[in-house]
This record gives C-alpha cells, sequence and structure tokens, in this order.
C-alpha cells in the first residue's frame, strides 16, 4: 500500500502564543430563558439565542475568535459595570439592533465614541430608525438567511480586523477628529475600510503640538521683553520731547523712531500669536476629549504617561497664570501708545491684537488646569 502524504489543514486566523487573545463582545436584546413560553421576554431571549448561536458565534470561531454575551459573564460583581467595560474596551463589538432595544441603543452609543470596530447585525424590517444610515448586515430569521448573515459576519469580521474601521460620528467629535476626504465608504458588510487614529494616536499627537504650542509661547514671551526693553530705551527721549517748552516736532520725531524699532517685533509678534491660537484651537477639543474619558473611563487611563499628561496641563497654566497680570499692564500701555502717534497706531494694534490672542489661550488653558487637578 502507498501511504498518501497528509495536506495541511487550513487553520482559522487566531492569535499566537504570545499575543492577548482577540476580546469580542456581542450586545443585543437578552430576554428571559425563565419566562414563560410565548411571552414577549421569552420570545426576544430565544430569537437573540439563535441569531448567536447560528450567526455570531460561527463567525466569529472561522476566525478564532470567541465571542461573549452579558448573560455569560460569570465574574462577581456590578453587571452594570461589568457591561460597560466589555463595551468600552472590547477588540470587537458584534451588535444585534433587532427591534432597537433601549438597552442595546444606550450601550451602542456608548461604543461608537471609542472608534473601535462595531459590527451590526439585524433582522430585516425591524431595524432602528435611528441608526438606519449605519451600514447593517440584515438577515432573515430562516434558514438560509441566517447562514447568509453567519458569512457576511465572518466577511466583515475578517475585513474590519485587516483593515480597521473608520470612527463614526459620536468618535470624531470626541477624539476632535475630522471626517476623511480618502476615506472609502463602508460596503454592505458593515465593516469600513480605513482605520482612523485611536484616542492614544490622538494623545501623542496633541502632547506634540503642545511642545510646539509652549514653543510658541516662550517666543512670544520674548517678543513681549524685547518690546518692552525698547519701551523702556526710549522711555527717556519721549519724556524729554514731550516735555513743557519742547516743540512737537521733536516728541513726532521720536515716536517715529520708536515705530520703527517696534515694527518688526510687532509683526513677528502678531504671527506668533496667531500660530499659538491655531494649535491651541486644534487640540482644545481634543484635549476635553481626553479630560472627558479620564472621568468616565479613569481605568483606562492609569499610569505613569496619563498621570505627566495631566501635570504638564497643570504646569502650563501655572506658567500662563504668572503672564497675565503682566499681559494685561502692557496692553494698557500699548493702548496709550497709539493714541500718542499715528505711526505708533499700526504697531500698537498688532501688539494688541497679539495679546487679546494670547489671553484667549491662556484662559484655554487655565480650563485644563481646573480639569486636571481635579483628576490628579
Amino acid at each position: 500500500m502507498i501511504a498518501m502524504p497528509l495536506t495541511a489543514q487550513p487553520q482559522p486566523p487566531g492569535p499566537t502564543a504570545s499575543q492577548e487573545p482577540m476580546t469580542c463582545f456581542v450586545i443585543g436584546p437578552i430576554g428571559n430563558r425563565h419566562a414563560e413560553v410565548g411571552t414577549t421576554a421569552r420570545e426576544s431571549y430565544e430569537s437573540s439565542l439563535e441569531t448567536f448561536e447560528k450567526v455570531v458565534r460561527p463567525a466569529c470561531a472561522a476566525l478564532g475568535i470567541e465571542p461573549l454575551r452579558s448573560d455569560q459573564i460569570q465574574q462577581a460583581g456590578e453587571i452594570t459595570e461589568q457591561i460597560c467595560r466589555h463595551v468600552l474596551q472590547s477588540d470587537i463589538v458584534i451588535a444585534d439592533v433587532t427591534g432597537g432595544n433601549a438597552n442595546v441603543m444606550y450601550e451602542l452609543g456608548l461604543r461608537h465614541t471609542t472608534g473601535r470596530l462595531t459590527i451590526h447585525i439585524g433582522e430585516h424590517g425591524r431595524l432602528p430608525f435611528d441608526i438606519s444610515p449605519i451600514r447593517t448586515i440584515l438577515f432573515e430569521r430562516s434558514r438560509s438567511g441566517l447562514v447568509d448573515a453567519r458569512k457576511e459576519l465572518q466577511d466583515a469580521l475578517d475585513r474590519g480586523l485587516r483593515e480597521g474601521c473608520a470612527p463614526l460620528t459620536p468618535a470624531r467629535i470626541l477624539l476632535g477628529l475630522r471626517p476623511r476626504e480618502d476615506v472609502a465608504p463602508a460596503d454592505d458588510s458593515g465593516a469600513a475600510t480605513e482605520d482612523g487614529p485611536g484616542l492614544l494616536d490622538r494623545f501623542a499627537a496633541v502632547e506634540v503640538e503642545m511642545d510646539l504650542m509652549t514653543q510658541g509661547l516662550e517666543t512670544m514671551t520674548e517678543l513681549v521683553n524685547t518690546i518692552a526693553s525698547l519701551a523702556e530705551e526710549f522711555g527717556p527721549d519721549m519724556k524729554r520731547a514731550t516735555a513743557q517748552g519742547s516743540p512737537p516736532s521733536a516728541a513726532l520725531a521720536t515716536a517715529r523712531r520708536f515705530a520703527t524699532a517696534l515694527d518688526s517685533p510687532a509683526a513677528e509678534l502678531k504671527a506668533c500669536a496667531a500660530d499659538v491660537t491655531s494649535r491651541m484651537s486644534g487640540i482644545d477639543s481634543t484635549v476635553h476629549a481626553s479630560l472627558d474619558m479620564f472621568e468616565t473611563a479613569p481605568q483606562l487611563w492609569e499610569g505613569t504617561e496619563a498621570r505627566d499628561f495631566l501635570l504638564q496641563l497643570i504646569g502650563m497654566s501655572r506658567a500662563s497664570r504668572e503672564g497675565l497680570e503682566t499681559l494685561r499692564l502692557f496692553r494698557m500701555m500699548m493702548e496709550w501708545l497709539t493714541t500718542m502717534s499715528r505711526d505708533l497706531r499700526a504697531p500698537g494694534r498688532d501688539i494688541i491684537s497679539a495679546l487679546d490672542l494670547l489671553t484667549e489661550a491662556m484662559a484655554r488653558v487655565e480650563t485644563w488646569d481646573r480639569r486636571a487637578r481635579a483628576l490628579v
């Protein structure tokens, strides 16, 4: 007898030995398995269990994923907290939106703020209107309908794991993201084809922007000091030129020299203030989104990096607070200078505009400080 060579059987792409297992949480109408037969609660339980066993579980198993429902959680503790943790932290969430169950909609709303892979499935004709624009795997509750749904879900999971997902509107708003024109639209499988940055990516980007903004603030401080030195330098000349008995032409000539000396640092100060303000407006929403996540899910952000971020916010506020009073007094002096000569108006207005922008930026930093201190 000739021995035939053995052919290796294909294995589902599960996690390697060095990787953490992929977590998948399934949210959907649970019903009540102990309710009487024929009641709405019992029918809801039977339908959701059929969807889980004939669609979700086999689709996940083909990819080496073990799905978990809330009624399968065995750890001791508050069930509401456990569900929220799974909804927020799981790598994948599969949401059965059949019938628009209120608990499901609440949990799905939480999940949509994370920007993580989330796939909707639902029985045809029973899709909630509020989420009907979002891609959903629709199925009919028949033998062939459930088989087709399983195949579509498996394809959606495979595509989502390989290509990532584009954050939905709640996540984009919370994370300070803008819709990307280069993101391809999702197909009918319910999984998008691009993966936008997550909160940790935004976290790192914000820290870089903060460093650049801090450098801008330091440059502005140097320019303000330069302008103050010029004012101190021309002060005695202005005083002599405006003394009683001095001709007006002498004061005007001094004002023109002072204005010429102010032109360059004033313009540079205005440009630097515009850059700082632009960076501030770009990161303010993300900073608040980060702080929101600290407040609502602090367990997600425990660690040295998170604390360093909070301390950085507090340090920026301390530095800005020390300069606010100086800026206020300096602005008053600039307002007085603009009344002295027409030549001083242009650089004076540039300086005043820059100081107002800087004051606005510092006010935002103060808001960060209050929230960061409450968390630290």
